[in-house]
Parts: C-alpha cells; sequence; structure tokens
C-alpha cells in the first residue's frame, strides 16, 4: 500500500481543505518549486520597518517620564508592538490554511524551528517574523548552505545569541577592555545548525568557531556589522580546516566556514535525518535517512532534492499514523478543515485573536515564537500530549470550533471533509452517533487520526 493523496496532504502538508483537492507528492513537490504565492497574499513587514519602529519605540520608552503626552505616546507604540506580534502568528496561520497544500509552510516552520530565535532584546521582537521571511523562505527549495549563511548573519540571530558581545581575548578591543569571548552562536552553529551533537567536533572547535566569529556585531540601526578591531587576530582551525588568519579579519573568512560546514556529510546526514524525523517518525527508516544524505552530497545541498527525496521514497509512502501536530500545525489544520476563509481570520480583532489561537497555542506548548532555547520545541510526540497539553488540545476542540463556525457541519459528512480515507472506521462510527454537532466536531478534531500527520 502507498499513501492516498488526501493521506500525502495531510502528512506533508497542512491538511485537507473542503474544495480544495488533494495532493499526491509528486503534485506538492511542482507546486513548491513554482511562485510563492502565500508570501504576497499575506505580507509581512520588512526587517528595515521593524527596526525603525524599534528605534522609536526605545526613544518613546526613554521619554515616557517627562510628561502625560510621552507616557501616553509610549503606550501607544506598546500596544501597537503587542498588537503586531499577534498579527504575525494570525498571517503564518492564514499562510498555511490558504496554501493549496502546505508543503512550503511545512518547511518554513521546519527551518524556522531549525535556526530557532526567540525575540526578548532589541530589533528583535517583532522582527523574527521578517527574519523568517528574509533568511529561510527564499531558501527552502534552494541551496542549505544560502540558508545556512543568511540565517547566521541576520542581526536577528546575531542578537539571541549574544553575539554581538563575544570579542576575540587579543584583539584591539579584547585587550583594551579586558573582554571575553562567547561561544553561544558557536555552539548552536555546530551543534544544532549543521554538523550535530554527534558530528564529532570537539570543544577545541567550539572555541576556534567562537574566535573566527569575533567581530560580528550590529548596528544602532540594526544592520549586520563587522568590526576587525574587535576580532581575534590569526587564523583558528575548525573540523581540521584553517580559516581566516588576514589582517584585518574580514566576514568573508566566517562565510568560508559556513559554506564548508554545510556540505560536510555529517551536516547532511543530521539534518536529513531531522527532516524524516519530523515528517515522519522520532525512529526514521535509516535507507531514507541515508538516501537523503546522498543527495545532499550529490546536489550541493539542494533542498528541494532532499525534499523530493523524502516525499518519494518508500519508507515515507507507507500508511498508518505519523506524529503529533505541534499546536501551530493542529490548529492550522482545524481551520482548514473547517472552512474558516483565511481572509476573515486576519481581520479577527486582536482579542479575540488572542482567545483563539494565541492563549491556546501556548496552553498546547508551543508559545508563539517562545521556544525554551535555541533547540527549538519539543521534538518527542510525548511532550505534545501529556495531561496538561492534551487538556488544552481538547478544550479547544470542544469550545472554539463553533466560535470560528457558528453553524458547524453535520459531524458525518466533516469527518470526511477532515480525514478523507485515512478517517478509521471507528471514527466514522462515532461521527454518527454524535449527540450535537458541537460534540462530534469536538470528538473529531480531538480524535489520534486528526492530531496526528
Amino acid at each position: 500500500m502507498t499513501l492516498s493523496a488526501a493521506q500525502a496532504t495531510i502528512r506533508f502538508g497542512t491538511g485537507l481543505r473542503p474544495g480544495t483537492p488533494a495532493m499526491h507528492p509528486e503534485e506538492m513537490l511542482t507546486a513548491l518549486s513554482g511562485p510563492d504565492r502565500m508570501i504576497s497574499a499575506f505580507p509581512f513587514e520588512s526587517f528595515e520597518t521593524r527596526v525603525a519602529f524599534r528605534l522609536e519605540y526605545t526613544r518613546l520608552q526613554r521619554a515616557r517620564d517627562e510628561s502625560e503626552e510621552a507616557l501616553q505616546a509610549f503606550r501607544a507604540v506598546r500596544d501597537a508592538l503587542n498588537r503586531e506580534i499577534v498579527n504575525q502568528m494570525t498571517l503564518t496561520i492564514a499562510r498555511g490554511m490558504a496554501d493549496p497544500d502546505g508543503l512550503r509552510e511545512r518547511l518554513v516552520w521546519f527551518w524556522a524551528d531549525h535556526f530557532t530565535t526567540v525575540g526578548g532584546r532589541s530589533f528583535m521582537r517583532g522582527g523574527i517574523a521578517a527574519y523568517i521571511d528574509e533568511t529561510i523562505r527564499p531558501h527552502v527549495a534552494g541551496r542549505f548552505s544560502d540558508m545556512l549563511e543568511a540565517a547566521i548573519l541576520h542581526p536577528v540571530m546575531v542578537l539571541y545569541l549574544d553575539q554581538e558581545r563575544s570579542y576575540g581575548p587579543n584583539s584591539v578591543t579584547g585587550l583594551r577592555r579586558g573582554a571575553s569571548l562567547n561561544e553561544n552562536l558557536a555552539r548552536e552553529l555546530l551543534e544544532l545548525h549543521t554538523v550535530g551533537a554527534d558530528g564529532g567536533y570537539t570543544q577545541t572547535d567550539v572555541r576556534q568557531m567562537a574566535e573566527l566569529l569575533t567581530g560580528l556585531g550590529i548596528t544602532r540601526n540594526g544592520e549586520l556589522a563587522f568590526r576587525p578591531n574587535n576580532a581575534e587576530p590569526g587564523a583558528e582551525i575548525v573540523l581540521g580546516q584553517s580559516y581566516g588568519g588576514s589582517d584585518p579579519a574580514q566576514l568573508s573568512d566566517i562565510r568560508a566556514v559556513l559554506r564548508d560546514l554545510a556540505m560536510r556529510p555529517e551536516t547532511a546526514r543530521h539534518i536529513s535525518r531531522k527532516l524524516a524525523d519530523h515528517f515522519l517518525s522520532d525512529t526514521p527508516d535509516p535507507g531514507l535517512v541515508a538516501a537523503m544524505q546522498a543527495v545532499w552530497m550529490d546536489t550541493g545541498g539542494d533542498l528541494a532534492a532532499v525534499t523530493a527525496t523524502l516525499l518519494t521514497h518508500p519508507a515515507a509512502l507507507i500508511p498508518g499514523p505519523g506524529r503529533v501536530k505541534q499546536p501551530l500545525h493542529f490548529l492550522t489544520s482545524a481551520m482548514r478543515a473547517l472552512e474558516v476563509p483565511p481572509e476573515v481570520w486576519v481581520q479577527t480583532r486582536v482579542p479575540r485573536l488572542r482567545n483563539l489561537a494565541l492563549r491556546p497555542m501556548a496552553a498546547m506548548g508551543q508559545g508563539w515564537q517562545n521556544a525554551s532555547g535555541p533547540d527549538g520545541y519539543f521534538d518527542d510526540d510525548a511532550e505534545w500530549i501529556g495531561p496538561q497539553t492534551l487538556a488544552a488540545r481538547i478544550g479547544w476542540c470542544m469550545t472554539v470550533p463553533s466560535e470560528l463556525r457558528p453553524n458547524l457541519p453535520d459531524p458525518r459528512a466533516f469527518v470526511r471533509d477532515a480525514l478523507g480515507d485515512a478517517a478509521p472506521a471507528e471514527l466514522l462510527l462515532a461521527a454518527t452517533r454524535a449527540e450535537s454537532r458541537v460534540e462530534g466536531i469536538g470528538l473529531i478534531l480531538a480524535s489520534p487520526a486528526f492530531q496526528r500527520s
């Protein structure tokens, strides 16, 4: 047996939507190679715009004690920032709702988690959505080396991992200030973003990488800057390869190590396994991972080719229960099944959006742009369906659908709209026996068949 179009759309996309044809993997891959329509249909503000906003926010924050008028101006800009955070969540869900199959959105979510940032400081708060759109989204069907370079050298990543506070101990600035090295970005670059924890690097490699990264900083206007006076002098050796050594140090040395890391077999294995884990199983088929790794190395890290291998390999096409949907994925797929119009969703008032999605996602364990660390959200199904998080899911299923769609569909029709031929016989029977539409729809959405991809 192999996956039907409905099963493939559930497994690799954002779920079935009545009136929209389900797609086989080959059709989804063809769409992925085409234009990105969702980015123009539901656009975010640019990072440059968000930086300008943040500069004004900081100015008003510092002046808020000068007068009542200044305090009110600050409160207004603070409220605008909070609304924008909710708006970014809303648009992200809308893209997943509107995309015909959702594969591109799933890939964006995966890679955004792979290159996790959490927005608390400076330009980061309010800037993460733009960071994802500008560094990750353009490259999900491109080359990993391009994505890696864009993500690591973006101001949001530099700020998140405190790289602008890292100084070469023997640099001009380091010697003058007695400033120290910060290994955060170097460690996560090796452990999480490229070769992986089992990739054969040592603490010496981490330190050498950290020294090579010194010089990266951010201007007051939120732009990436390279400051040679902060950079550790001399060459650094990372995984047996020498980088740098020019005087003054140059950003091109950092770009060189990123290109090399992107094409290491350890990186290909680590990320291929992580992709298969995310879409299929926490114990992915070794043959599938090996095939993805081989394609990665043969194509120079072409993510379109790697994704095609993932979606068409026999091990990926065996029907059966998949991974537990993360809350963002679950809410998006539920709204697709309920036929909530994306255009109506994005026009919903912010207080209601908080109750319908923002707070429920947090209760389910996935606070918006709030992963617990640089390793992103959970990668273990059990973490998503613990007692409290599962109760939050069930509560959402039983209460929110009737708010999203007051005239709920007949559960007997809805179960087929939501799951197609993936609906198990016992759930079909349960849909016919539901005492009310609210109960029936809630039962279907809360079922293991719908909660898993």
